[in-house]
């Protein structure tokens, strides 16, 4: 079982070292298929793909914050997640079948 971290902004990576976040793997952009079942995915991804971790039997752990609307699309510093109540949060997320 790999935990992996996926982020390519320096700031995550620096915030989860502080946070003493253990990651098997530190890498910018998730091939899925590299992720195997009981794997753990820590990271910011978009819904779809978490969905597809979470099919593949893996855990997902969003880095979670509250980032005001004049902040979005800006590279942030550790300390500025952390201003923003960075936070590791665990989600199931399963894709529904639409009609």
């Amino acid at each position: 079982m790999t935990t992996w971290f996926i982020s390519r902004h320096p700031g995550a990576r620096q915030w989860a070292q502080q946070q003493g976040v253990k990651a098997d793997r530190q890498i910018a952009h998730l091939d899925i298929d590299d992720i195997r079942e009981g794997d753990t995915v820590i990271g910011t991804l978009p819904v779809n793909i978490a969905a597809k971790v979470c099919e593949k039997g893996a855990r997902y752990i969003h880095l979670s914050l509250e980032l005001p609307a004049h902040m979005r699309g800006r590279e942030l510093t550790a300390e500025q997640l952390e201003q923003y109540g960075a936070k590791l949060q665990a989600y199931r997320i399963k894709k529904e079948n639409q009609g």
